[in-house]
């Protein structure tokens, strides 16, 4: 149930840039301004807002906010096919970014709270199917809404199973017990004296463990959503797809892609992090090492099929970062900080990748257009490929701190 519900929190998300072609025609809006609204003003909302509500849902019920939540990211993301101007589309998105800020989190603490240490990391694999299946099923269905009826449809449609999910997360997800697999107080679940809120903030951010994975995930996720908030435009506009064919192999590349590599580095994960916690890092880091070239060969394919063939091992291998990071900070914090925890990771992780990354690429594309014309979010994407160095190298520096940090606390 908590996968379905990220599946729609991602879905509705994704709307905008699987859309991006009709929407940009409708209402006369740049790439720049593609790149601002389905990045930073979304991001904005989406990172900050995340921590009070963490910090409320660790002190109150995980399952109350997220269903709370669930249902106005929902309302905000139908308002979004009644809009008329770009102006109130960002409204509009906002309002989207304010809710999903309460989606995540909760569910992360809800699994580290229901699985023991040894199984987290595939249970958060599962659930970190969300995205894969929430943009495959997006391009699937709001392309084929599209172009049967019109791009507002599918903001109506996807809307209203929304709200109705939202109402089924909070009748049928139990709310479990704080720490009730970890070596804890029995009272924790009842403490109210617990750190302040600025409190636990710092000993974030002062833990350079929880700092570095967050910087990494933030610059592999920079590359993640630079890619897939313009990959259905770059491969109509430049590769020649149609609406109906992005519908269809778009979909199953994401679907089968993102899909069995989150699934796979979870399981990774189960199998070495308990051997050796570096694990976390290194996994990640290779990963984004194999797929650069993938991606360059991508972005130079000459025509959409082969441009498909070689997307689909950097969507396969670039999020592995994400069942590892969430599953290491979820294991380093105390269980009454998993919810602002994971708040304060997707603050860095989105506010960096999220908020920069398709940012970067539009305002890339439009500066190589006089230049480049036709091929302009060609040359963007090879302009984005150093970001998979810099993500790989923080991976391994992170691998090495959480090394000496494991043998720093051996006696």
């Amino acid at each position: 149930m908590l996968c379905f519900v990220y599946v729609l929190n991602f879905l509705d998300r994704q709307l905008i840039s699987i859309l991006a072609k009709p929407i940009q025609d409708a209402l006369h809006i740049s790439d720049s301004q593609l790149g601002r609204i389905t990045g930073l003003y979304f991001a904005l909302f989406y990172c900050f807002i995340a921590i009070p509500v963490g910090w409320l849902a660790d002190r109150t019920s995980r399952i109350k906010v997220l269903s709370a939540a669930c249902a106005l990211w929902s309302a905000a993301t139908a308002a979004c096919g009644m809009v008329g101007s770009y102006g109130q589309l960002v409204v509009a998105r906002m309002l989207v970014g304010i809710g999903e800020a309460g989606g995540v989190p909760p569910s992360y603490a809800i699994i580290a709270d229901s699985f023991p240490r040894e199984k987290r990391g595939t249970a958060m694999g599962i659930f970190n199917l969300g995205p894969p299946i929430g943009s495959a099923l997006g391009v699937a269905l709001g392309a084929s809404l599209a172009a049967a009826f019109d791009w507002r449809i599918p903001f109506y449609v996807i809307g209203a199973v929304g709200v109705i999910a939202a109402v089924a997360a909070y009748l049928l997800i139990a709310e479990p017990k704080r720490g009730m697999h970890d070596a804890v107080p029995d009272t924790l679940d009842t403490e109210i004296a617990r750190d302040g809120f600025v409190t636990t903030i710092m000993r974030f951010f002062t833990n350079p463990v929880l700092l570095l994975a967050s910087l990494a995930s933030g610059a592999a996720n920079f590359i993640t959503y630079g890619i897939s908030n313009f990959a259905t435009l770059f491969l109509m506009r430049e590769k020649g797809m149609l609406l109906g064919q992005v519908a269809i192999y778009y979909a199953l590349v994401v679907g089968i892609g993102m899909g069995g590599g989150i699934y796979l580095s979870g399981r990774l994960i189960d199998r070495f992090g308990t051997r050796t916690k570096a694990a976390h890092a290194s996994i990640p880091a290779f990963s984004l090492l194999i797929a650069l070239p993938f991606f360059l060969a991508f972005a130079w394919a000459p025509g959409w099929k082969l441009a498909l063939f070689f997307l689909f091992v950097p969507t396969f291998l670039n999020s592995f970062f994400l069942p590892a990071t969430v599953t290491l900070v979820q294991s380093e914090v105390r269980p009454d900080q998993r919810v602002i925890s994971g708040a304060l990771l997707l603050l860095v992780m989105n506010l960096v990748g999220l908020g920069l990354g398709p940012t970067y690429v539009g305002m890339a594309s439009d500066l190589f257009r006089p230049s480049h014309g036709s091929h302009a979010l060609q040359t963007a994407f090879y302009a984005l490929a150093p970001m998979y160095l810099i993500a790989a190298a923080l991976f391994f520096a992170l691998a090495r701190l959480i090394a000496r940090s494991s043998q720093g606390s051996q006696p």
